[in-house]
């Protein structure tokens, strides 16, 4: 794996952390008016997480994780990130990139980790911050 690829792999997994101990949090206060399990379970987590990465990427194009590892997610025009496209991006990234990614992985690979299926389909790069 790639150096690059790594440092994106664990700045997710620290977002993730992050993301569910948020998610936690407003699940209890969500509780006590949803009896849902359904929405507990699965969207309340999705929402939250893909709204903290939304609203953190459109301040810098970093997330904590991402600031942690050093790294940043940038138009390819050079231009930041806005909370919508960070949100579109993130719902890519768990939906029809999974299947882009698998099917043409060694093309991904050539880029070191700076594009992957859910950075091109909106015309992004992650690179290392200086």
């Amino acid at each position: 794996m790639r150096s690059l690829t790594k440092k994106r792999t664990q700045a997710v997994l620290i977002d993730s952390v992050i993301a569910g101990l948020v998610s936690y949090g407003v699940e209890q206060i969500v509780r006590k008016k949803v009896k849902s399990e359904f929405v507990h379970t699965v969207i309340t987590p999705t929402l939250v997480a893909y709204a903290l990465e939304a609203c953190q990427m459109s301040r810098g194009g970093q997330t904590l994780g991402y600031k942690l590892m050093g790294l940043e997610l940038r138009n390819d025009d050079g231009s930041p990130v806005t909370a919508e496209q960070a949100f579109r991006r993130a719902l890519h990234r768990d939906t029809r990139s999974i299947a882009t990614y698998v099917k043409d992985r060694t093309h991904f690979e050539l880029e070191d980790g700076a594009v992957l299926p859910h950075d091109r389909a909106f015309h992004m790069h992650v690179t290392k911050k200086n």
